[in-house]
């Protein structure tokens, strides 16, 4: 493994250079924070390499200004941006920054502990391996034993290594879903989680503390690098084997036909070799996509959420005439899944879809199974449809709402640790939780359980659509539409901020001739029933979000961006599917339901 140390990163330039530089970047058109950041590095310990990059950019005052006009934020869920050189990129002085305030935040708070330890891993991305050796020598030269992954692994596995090893802290280098030119840095705490309050914001505030790459603390701690690989993965995998809830199907009918993509990413380190665990003989990885590659050459962005991400899967599916489709992104923490309808078209399944088909399958083969006592739960998000609460409510599980962020979903678990038994959890944006033993959204106990089912449902003579419909029969057809908004600059930005304050003050009596029944205010953390009056106190962190919910059963949900001059309108209705050939009649009346809402709200 390679060693950074400050020789190799903190090339210095010559007095005669810097001022020479200093000297262009007055005379640029751009902002005085980015002259200033540009003078720094130009002037700092950064390598030379580095400050030539610099150099060359001056002839795009532009780019130069991106670049540098201010720090890439780290924010509750870490670092996210473009790679490149500057301090608004994603490169090894960010990851080196960062990474060291971390260290300073964690050492705050354990004062007392002999040996802090973190657990490191990384995606597919270009530069991701580079980011998490940087992290692994800032951490370890910081004192701490570190376990670094022998190469890339799914983020849930980082999140299985955080609490198998103990560690005090996590960094999975990887930017999702994200295009190409991303790259990113997520933050987790010692129950495998996230940085859910108090931790993420006191992150944040050390990392802004750390001004220069001198700062850091780079070499000198090699020796507490220890590589971790396959004796884990038969550890995590073994963990993800016991969710099964129906081994002899599987054996039954072990030659489902399975088509799967992991878009160039870590899923292909473990999910095919899992399913072949579970003793599925038929899984077709589409080999296009099967080369880990950063630039993902065979679809414009890697994420399954998105048709021409899948179109090679389902083609390959059409091909061999398969049972189910499913990808994971990149850091195989997201699952998209595709199904064959009665008149052999292939449909793409929402992130609704899929975790109510889940919610279903898992809580029916708990109750066959006698394994409910009652004291049981389940989780999603605020914004997630209304059906995988209607399920779990139906069979006596407790149901769970938390903010927007999967991270929730892991504090949750952590609150009522030892008190209550956590089934499953997942939210609308394609990420699932089987089981806790990880405390993140995991592609891998989610692909297994996805062809779990397509066994189970041929079982039945049925396919995975035939299982989704008789969901929709039984428990009512629901279907979720989703608006963005996007108002440009501090204009915009003022004016969605009134699009709420006005909902606030001046609620809607009716949508789309519909009466409200209930309106849920996440910044006064207050539900207030309009029937009766009464207000109930919600148990959440405080968020600016509201949502409306209808007589008739509709919700919508208004949640602005906190980052940008955009707001959110999530929508969700709900008909009557009476019979399995009226599916595209119902969905059709569903969707003008969802357009005639957004026309009486005046959002089109």
């Amino acid at each position: 493994m390679r060693s950074y140390n400050k020789k190799t990163l903190f090339e210095l330039c010559n007095k005669k250079t810097k001022t020479h530089y200093t000297m262009d970047i007055n005379t640029l058109n751009i902002d005085e924070s980015a002259k200033l950041n540009v003078k720094s590095w130009l002037e700092g310990e950064y390598d030379e390499a580095t400050k030539q990059a610099i150099r060359d950019m001056m002839s795009n005052p532009n780019e130069l200004n991106e670049s540098f006009y201010r720090h890439l934020e780290f924010g509750t869920g870490g670092l996210r941006g473009i790679m490149g050189v500057g301090t608004n990129r994603m490169n090894k002085y960010t990851v080196a920054m960062a990474t060291q305030g971390l260290a300073n935040y964690v050492k705050k708070v354990n004062p007392n502990e002999k040996e802090l330890r973190a657990a490191i891993s990384h995606d597919s991305r270009n530069h991701s391996r580079e980011f998490a050796e940087i992290t692994a020598n800032v951490l370890a030269a910081n004192g701490f034993k570190v376990y670094l992954f022998d190469g890339m692994r799914p983020t849930p596995e980082l999140s299985f290594a955080v609490r198998h090893f103990n560690c005090h802290t996590g960094v999975m280098l990887t930017a999702s879903h994200n295009p190409k030119e991303y790259n990113g840095y997520k933050a987790y705490w010692s129950d495998g989680c996230q940085l859910t309050a108090p931790h993420d914001t006191a992150v944040i505030d050390e990392v802004l503390k750390i001004k220069s790459v001198s700062d850091v603390k780079m070499s000198g701690g090699e020796k507490n690098i220890i590589t971790i690989g396959e004796e884990l993965d038969k550890i995590y995998l073994a963990r993800v084997e016991k969710n099964a809830l129906n081994p002899e199907v599987i054996k039954k009918h072990h030659d489902v036909k399975i088509v799967y993509t992991p878009l160039h990413g870590t899923g292909i380190v473990l999910i095919p070799r899992m399913l072949k665990q579970l003793g599925f003989t038929n899984v077709n990885v589409v080999e296009a996509q099967a080369v880990p590659d950063g630039n993902f050459p065979t679809t414009p962005s890697p994420n399954p959420e998105e048709k021409p991400a899948m179109k090679m899967a389902v083609d390959l599916a059409k091909e061999i005439d398969a049972d189910i489709v499913f990808a994971s992104d990149p850091d195989a923490d997201r699952v998209g899944v595709a199904v064959k309808r009665p008149d052999g078209e292939w449909m793409l399944l929402n992130g609704n879809q899929t975790m109510s088909v889940l919610f279903y399958y898992i809580v029916k083969q708990w109750q066959e199974k006698q394994l409910l006592t009652g004291n049981e739960y389940m989780v999603k998000t605020i914004v997630t449809s209304e059906l995988p609460a209607d399920i779990a409510t139906r069979a006596g599980i407790k149901i769970y709402d938390v903010l927007t962020g999967f991270k929730f979903i892991g504090a949750k678990i952590k609150e009522l640790e030892g008190i209550e038994t956590f089934i499953a959890g997942g939210e609308e944006s394609y990420g699932y939780m089987i089981g806790d033993f990880v405390r993140d959204k995991d592609a891998v106990a989610a692909c297994s359980m996805i062809a779990e089912i397509a066994a189970w449902a041929l079982e039945q003579g049925k396919t995975f659509f035939d299982v989704l419909v008789d969901i929709y029969r039984q428990y009512g057809f629901y279907k979720e539409g989703l608006l963005s908004v996007v108002r440009k600059g501090k204009s915009g930005a003022e004016e969605i901020q009134q699009m709420m304050r006005d909902y606030r003050n001046n609620p809607p009596a009716e949508i789309d001739g519909e009466k409200v029944i209930c309106i849920k205010d996440y910044q006064v953390l207050e539900s207030k029933d309009l029937v009766s009056g009464k207000v109930t106190k919600i148990n959440l962190p405080k968020s600016n979000v509201l949502q409306f919910f209808t007589d008739k059963g509709n919700k919508i949900t208004v949640r602005p961006s906190g980052t940008e001059p955009k707001i959110k309108f999530y929508f969700g209705v709900k008909g009557e599917l009476c019979c399995p050939e009226c599916f595209d009649k119902t969905n059709d009346e569903l969707d003008a339901k969802i357009e005639s809402i957004k026309r009486s709200m005046n959002l089109c």
